[in-house]
């Protein structure tokens, strides 16, 4: 989230990503997070069930652009050719 860009506003992960420092980092950066937490924790926060499926919508989508090879595999050298060959791939779905 260094990068330059717009701030993030929310945060959708999965519960790899449900760590103190992380979770620290964006309250100071007021980024909302929906991040489910691990068993282990003591303390589980509620999250919002219907913007935590919202990014099953997004794996999906990765997982059917993978389905190109030339996507999965990066056959492409520059950024520009591989922007238009995933514009194209989408597309087709």
């Amino acid at each position: 989230m260094d990068q330059p860009g717009p701030d993030p506003c929310v945060l959708l992960a999965d519960k790899g990503y449900d760590a103190d420092f992380i979770l620290a980092d964006l309250e100071a950066r007021d980024v909302a997070t929906v991040i489910p937490a691990r068993r282990n924790r003591k303390v589980q926060p509620v999250i919002d069930g219907h913007i935590y499926g919202l990014r099953n919508h997004v794996e999906r989508c990765f997982s059917k652009l993978k389905h190109n090879r030339r996507l999965a595999t990066r056959y492409d050298k520059t950024a520009d050719s591989f922007l238009g060959f995933v514009l194209v791939a989408s597309i087709r779905l």
